[in-house]
């Protein structure tokens, strides 16, 4: 009877071995460590590179976003807190739809994280954020209005 024992409990052991680990975490896509490593060039106050990194540019030129990006406080979260339930919706050759959300600290009275979808393109290889996404997680308007002579009162928006 051992003897049938310590077969089986062998071919279990060798069965388990040959499996790949069914807990082991998976790596992360090629678009979460795209926009992981976008959010980190932004953490680490590296405007320039963040700008070459970053889809639709349109008409903002690298010293306006420069400027915009230095002149606020908001940055993403370290490490774990920076994405989290990062799932993508949907992807095509050349863009890509993602839920996550992204941990925000530094401004008083903004909360601490964003939850909602992206859009990144693929260009040339490489998963891009859009800028109007990165300008609007750090709480910085996307257009200027028309200037006139009365102040306005500007309402800052909390991420949920």
């Amino acid at each position: 009877m051992s003897l049938r024992i310590l077969i089986t409990s062998l071919m279990v052991l060798a069965l388990l071995v040959t499996l790949p680990p069914v807990f082991a975490e998976t790596a992360p896509s090629a678009i979460e460590q795209s926009m992981s490593e976008t959010l980190d060039l932004w953490r680490e106050g590296r405007y320039e590179q963040l700008f070459e990194r970053l889809s639709h540019r349109g008409k903002t030129s690298r010293e306006r976003f420069v400027a915009r990006m230095r002149g606020t406080s908001i940055r993403p979260a370290c490490c774990w807190q920076k994405l989290e339930n990062f799932r993508v919706i949907g992807e095509k050759r050349n863009e890509a739809t993602v839920y996550v959300k992204v941990g925000l600290e530094g401004a008083p009275g903004t909360n601490d994280s964003c939850t909602r979808e992206f859009k990144l393109s693929n260009e040339g290889g490489a998963w891009k954020m859009q800028l109007n996404d990165i300008v609007s997680l750090a709480g910085i308007s996307a257009k200027k209005g028309k200037r006139t002579s009365h102040k306005k009162n500007h309402k800052i928006t909390q991420y949920q």
